[in-house]
C-alpha cells in the first residue's frame, strides 16, 4: 500500500510538472509572438539605389524619420551611439566586394546600411532567451522585454546592425512617440523593417521619407513587385554574401 501511494504521488507530481511546463511554454511563446499581425507567403526586402541617394549627400531624412518614429536616442557620446539606420563608407560596408571597375562615384561615398533581415541570421541562433527571432516573412524581430543584455547577438551579427543601450536611452529621446515602446538600459535594439507600419499596409518610415526614392521596399516572392522588377533590370550586390546569411537588402550598382 505504501508503495502504491508513493507511486501515485510521484505520478501526480510528474503530470503537474509536465502541465506546468506546457503552460509556461505557451506563455513564453505568446510573449514572443505578440507582435503586429502579418501575412504569410511574403518575403520582405529592401533595394537601395546609392546613385539616387548621392544626389544630396548631406540628406539624412530617412535616418531622421526612422529614429524619430522608433524613439531612437541621440546619445551625446559616440561610444554609446544607438542607430537603426546609418551611413558607412563603401569599402567598410562591402569589404569583400571587388570594386576595381565599379564607378568611383559609388565606392568613394558612404552608403546606407541597416539590419539585413537575413534568411540565415546568426544573431537568432546565438540568443539564449529567444529575444530575437525570424518571422516567416523574413523580418528579424526583437522582444526587448526578453532581452537580458548578454550581447551575444551583437557579437553574432557580422554587419554591426545591433546597438546596445549602455545607458538609459529615454532621457536622450528628443520627442517621445507614445505609440512606439521606448527601451531601457541593458537591452539591444535594431531596425525591424517598420513591422508596425507594414501591419497597417504602410511602407517603412525611411522609404516614405526619402525625397529621391532611393529606397524601394517590397515582396521578393511577388514576381510583379517593384523590388523584383529592379533586381531584374539592374545588377545588385549584397553585403558579405560569402558568409551565407543571405541578406534581404540589395544595393544597385
Amino acid at each position: 500500500m505504501s508503495n502504491r501511494r508513493t507511486f501515485l504521488k510521484v505520478a501526480g507530481f510528474t503530470v503537474i510538472g509536465i502541465a506546468g511546463r506546457r503552460l509556461l511554454s505557451g506563455v513564453a511563446e505568446a510573449s514572443v509572438t505578440a507582435t503586429a499581425p502579418h501575412r504569410t507567403g511574403r518575403r520582405w526586402a529592401m533595394v537601395v539605389d546609392p546613385r539616387k541617394c548621392l544626389k544630396d549627400q548631406g540628406c539624412r531624412k530617412c535616418i531622421e524619420a526612422c529614429h524619430s518614429t522608433h524613439n531612437v536616442p541621440a546619445m551625446p557620446e559616440p561610444r554609446h551611439e544607438v542607430k537603426w539606420i546609418w551611413k558607412e563608407p563603401f569599402t567598410k560596408a562591402f569589404p569583400d566586394q571587388e570594386a576595381e571597375f565599379i564607378d568611383e562615384t559609388l565606392t568613394s561615398q558612404p552608403v546606407l546600411v541597416f539590419c539585413n533581415h537575413c534568411d540565415n541570421p546568426p544573431c537568432v541562433k546565438v540568443c539564449p532567451t529567444q529575444a530575437t527571432w525570424r518571422r516567416d516573412d523574413g523580418i528579424v524581430m526583437m522582444d526587448w522585454h526578453r532581452c537580458i543584455g548578454c550581447r551575444y547577438c551583437v557579437a553574432g551579427c557580422p554587419y554591426g546592425s545591433r546597438s546596445f543601450n549602455w545607458r538609459d536611452p529615454r532621457p536622450f529621446v528628443p520627442n517621445v512617440v507614445e505609440s512606439f515602446p521606448t527601451r531601457t538600459k541593458g537591452v539591444v535594439e535594431k531596425c525591424t523593417f517598420c513591422e508596425e507600419r507594414l501591419a497597417e499596409e504602410l511602407p517603412p518610415a525611411c522609404v516614405a521619407a526619402c525625397p529621391e526614392k532611393a529606397l524601394t521596399f517590397g515582396d521578393l516572392n511577388d514576381p510583379g513587385s517593384e523590388v523584383r522588377s529592379l533586381l531584374r533590370a539592374r545588377f545588385a550586390v549584397r553585403r558579405k554574401p560569402a558568409l551565407g546569411t543571405h541578406p534581404a537588402v540589395y544595393y544597385l550598382v
